[in-house]
C-alpha cells in the first residue's frame, strides 16, 4: 500500500500531519519494534516512560525501513521519509487500522476487561460461540488463536499494530468473530484504538496495577474507556455484584446488561452447588431458567460463566445452548488447573498473583475442601511491592499451611521479596520459607495428606522462571507431577 493511501481520510480531530519526502513509497508493514523491521516497513518512533523510539530510527532505516513516524523532524536522516505528528500514538493506531483494512469493522468484536477473570471468561465465551457454529479468534494473556494457528502471547493485549494485524489474519482465515482480553495498560496506552467492539465485558475491579495507575480512580478511568467508546447500539456487560458496578454502568453509552449472584441482575445465578470437581447452578434471564453444570471449580468461575453466557445472549444464543457448550468446557491453562496424579492428591496450579485473585481462589477451595489447604506462593520482582504483605495476610487467613517461595524475582533479591511478604504475617513463625520454588512445591507434596488441597499460586501457565536476566525452564504443573512421582 502506498503511503499516500495510508494517509487518506485522517481523523479530523488528529493533530496536524506533515510528510517530509515522497508519499509514493510502498509500505509493506508497520511496527514500533526496530528489531522486527522488514524491507519496506514503516517504523513507529514513539516515546514511552522508559524508552525513546527516536533513538532507533537509524537502526530501523539500516534494517530496511522506508519511512518513520516521529514527533520531530530530523534533517540528518537522509533517504528516509519522515511523517511528523505530535500525537504519534494516535496516528500509529489509525495507520495500523488503515493498513490492515479496518478488520474489526467486518467482525463481531468482544472486549473483556477486569482485574480478575478475563482469561477464563474469554475462553468460555469463545467456546460457546465455536460450539454454536461461529468461527471465533481469541487474543489473550496465554495465547492468540487465529484460525487453526496458535501464537504464544507476550502481552495480555498486544501492541496496536499487532492487534490489527492479528484481526486481519483472523478475518482472512474465516473468523467472523473475535473475543479479546483488554488490559487497563492497553486501554491507557491506546493499544486497542480504532478497534470497534460490539460487546464490552467488565468482570470486576480490584486492587491491582496501582504501581502503574497510581490510584483506584485512575485504574477505574482506564477500564471505563472500554465502555465509554462503545456505540449507543452496542452492549456492555457489567458484574452487578462488583462495588464499582454503578460507576461502570454510568460510564457506558451502550445498552447495559448486568450479571451476578448476590444483587439483582439481568443474568442471575442461583441454587449454586460447588465441589472439587466442578459447579452446578441455575441461570435465569428474562423469565427463562436453565440448569448449568460446568467442570470449573469455585464461585468466581460461576461469575466467569455468567459473563460468557451474557456474551452469547447478545449474539442471540439461547441459555440451553450455552449450558450445553460449557458442560464440556476444558480447564483453562494455569487457571485453577488440576494436576492429575497417581496418588489422587488435589493439586491445583493457578495464575493468582494479586491479592484479590489469591483470596478468590483460596475462598473457593475453602468451600469445597475436606482437609487442609497448603498454599505455595511468591511475588514477582520489579512489580507492585504494596501487594506483597497483603498476599501474606490472605494466605495466612485462608490456608492451613503457607510455604513462601520465589516467583519471578527478576532483578530483585529473592530474599528481599520474601522478607516483604513475610512482614504481612501475624504469625510468621508458623509458616515455611523456601526460596527454591522446586523444593517448596516438593515440601507441599510431602506434607499433604488424603483430602488436603495443594494450591501452587502465582505463575499458572508460565513455563519459565525469570531470575535476574536469565529465564530458566520451570512449569509448576510439571514440577508438581515430578514431586508426586518421586515420593
Amino acid at each position: 500500500m502506498k503511503l499516500k493511501q495510508l494517509l487518506k481520510q485522517l481523523p479530523k480531530d488528529l493533530a496536524p500531519v506533515e510528510v517530509k519526502g515522497s508519499k509514493e513509497i510502498e509500505i509493506t508493514g508497520i511496527t514500533a519494534n526496530s528489531q522486527q523491521i522488514l524491507p519496506g516497513n514503516l517504523f513507529i518512533a514513539k516515546k514511552g516512560a522508559t524508552f525513546d523510539g527516536t533513538r532507533f530510527i537509524q537502526e530501523a532505516f539500516k534494517a530496511g525501513a522506508v519511512a518513520a513516524l516521529t514527533d520531530m523532524y530530523d534533517p540528518s536522516l537522509k533517504g528516509l521519509v519522515q511523517i511528523i505528528c505530535e500525537d504519534v500514538v494516535r496516528l500509529e493506531a489509525y495507520l495500523a487500522a488503515a493498513f490492515y483494512e479496518h478488520p474489526s469493522d467486518s467482525m463481531w468484536m468482544v472486549g473483556i476487561t477486569g482485574t480478575n477473570g478475563k482469561t477464563t471468561t474469554t475462553y468460555a465465551a469463545r467456546h460457546i460461540l465455536e460450539a454454536c457454529g461461529i468461527t471465533c479468534g481469541l487474543i489473550g494473556s496465554i495465547e492468540y488463536i487465529v484460525g487453526k494457528n496458535r501464537y504464544i502471547s507476550t502481552l495480555t493485549t498486544p501492541d496496536v499494530c499487532r492487534n490489527h494485524k492479528l484481526l486481519r489474519e483472523m478475518r482472512s482465515l474465516g473468523c467472523s468473530a473475535a473475543v479479546c482480553e483488554v488490559s487497563s495498560h492497553a486501554l491507557d496506552q491506546g493499544r486497542v484504538a480504532y478497534i470497534h467492539y460490539d460487546v464490552a465485558v467488565v468482570t470486576n475491579l480490584n486492587h491491582e496495577h496501582l504501581d502503574y495507575h497510581g490510584s483506584m480512580e485512575s485504574y477505574f478511568q482506564a477500564k471505563a474507556r472500554l465502555l465509554q467508546e462503545l456505540g449507543s447500539d452496542k452492549v456492555a456487560l457489567v458484574n452487578a455484584d462488583d462495588p464499582w458496578a454503578d460507576r461502570f454502568i454510568a460510564a457506558s453509552r451502550a445498552k447495559v446488561l448486568t450479571f451476578g449472584i448476590e444483587n439483582n441482575a439481568d443474568i442471575q445465578a442461583k441454587q449454586i452447588q460447588l465441589s472439587v470437581s466442578g459447579s452446578r447452578f441455575i441461570v435465569s434471564y428474562r423469565g427463562e431458567e436453565q440448569s448449568f453444570s460446568i467442570p470449573l471449580v469455585g464461585r468466581f468461575n460461576v461469575y466467569n460463566a455468567l459473563a460468557a453466557t451474557g456474551v452469547a445472549l447478545t449474539r442471540g444464543i439461547h441459555l440451553k445452548d450455552s449450558a450445553s457448550a460449557l458442560a464440556s468446557f476444558p480447564t483453562v491453562s494455569g487457571r485453577l488447573e488440576p494436576v492429575v496424579n497417581p496418588r489422587g492428591l488435589h493439586i491445583f496450579v493457578d495464575h493468582a498473583h494479586k491479592p484479590v485473585a489469591l483470596q478468590n481462589v483460596l475462598q473457593t477451595l475453602k468451600e469445597v475442601q475436606a482437609g487442609r489447604i497448603i498454599t505455595v506462593f511468591g511475588c514477582g520482582g520489579d512489580r507492585d511491592r504494596q501487594k506483597r504483605p497483603l498476599m501474606a495476610q490472605i494466605s495466612e487467613e485462608f490456608s492451613d499451611i503457607t510455604i513462601v517461595t520465589s516467583d519471578n524475582p527478576r532483578s530483585e533479591s529473592p530474599q528481599a521479596i520474601v522478607d516483604e511478604i513475610v512482614s504481612g504475617f501475624a504469625r510468621p513463625q508458623e509458616h515455611i520459607i523456601e526460596l527454591d520454588r522446586r523444593k517448596a512445591i516438593r515440601k507441599a507434596v510431602e506434607l499433604a495428606k488424603p483430602g488436603d488441597i495443594i494450591l501452587i499460586a502465582g505463575k499458572g501457565h508460565e513455563t519459565q522462571q525469570i531470575i535476574a536476566s536469565r529465564s530458566i525452564d520451570f512449569d509448576d504443573r510439571i514440577v508438581a507431577g515430578e514431586a508426586v512421582a518421586t515420593l
